[in-house]
């Protein structure tokens, strides 16, 4: 009762701007909503651990800064190894989310390719080489940094959103994954901003706690 009470309160603060629409989307079609948050996931390609091979953090952080200036914000992310998670929310921008994960992924795959040519990495070039379907080959594709089709999903629920961002900080610690003792600890996530460690400032990417968002909005348009 509770949770399905704070769910409507959520869908209900903002519902002038359309953040929610009626009908669970699949990972396949184009998704066109604006004024709303999505979870998104981008995978290198066969799980090589691109992101750290070439220590992408950077770029994927420069990434993140040109959505801010389309009025994507970022709410949550974590950056592994050869994945990345992260929660957006889409405002007035004219780009459908396909459009927008489909850009960072060339933007990012332009720099892995770039920064293992830069140390002859020819092992890692070729397995990317090797995985361009014949088809894309003939069209002139050369690598093929990322697996093809990013996990998409639009937020529909408070309780939706609390799975996924928990979700997503704990994946340094799941799994296989021990890349901290305590999830918090990781840099290269938001863990610490939503959940701060005592005495410890949060000095990870600058992000927009999804309950500020109408906030920061207002003050745009100011």
């Amino acid at each position: 009762m509770f949770v399905s009470l704070v769910v409507i309160l959520f869908r209900n603060k903002f519902q002038s701007r359309n953040i929610y629409s009626k009908f669970e989307m699949s990972t396949h079609i184009s998704h066109g909503i604006k004024n709303t948050f999505y979870f998104f996931t981008i995978t290198c390609c066969n799980w090589i651990p691109l992101f750290e091979m070439t220590s992408l953090y950077d770029n994927i952080y420069k990434w993140f800064d040109i959505l801010k200036k389309r009025s994507i914000f970022i709410n949550s992310f974590v950056i592994m190894p050869n994945h990345l998670h992260a929660i957006i929310y889409i405002n007035e921008s004219d780009r459908r989310i396909n459009d927008i994960v489909g850009t960072g992924k060339r933007f990012m795959a332009y720099e892995i390719v770039k920064r293992l040519k830069t140390v002859n990495d020819v092992t890692t070039l070729r397995k990317l080489s090797d995985a361009v379907p014949l088809s894309e080959r003939l069209r002139g594709k050369l690598h093929n940094v990322f697996e093809p089709f990013p996990d998409i999903k639009e937020i529909e629920s408070l309780k939706f959103m609390i799975q996924k961002i928990n979700y997503i900080h704990r994946n340094p610690v799941s799994g296989k994954w021990r890349l901290v003792e305590d999830y918090r600890e990781y840099k290269h996530s938001s863990a610490g901003f939503y959940e701060p460690i005592e005495n410890v400032p949060y000095s990870g990417y600058k992000v927009v706690h999804f309950e500020k968002v109408e906030e920061v909005i207002e003050r745009m348009e100011v």
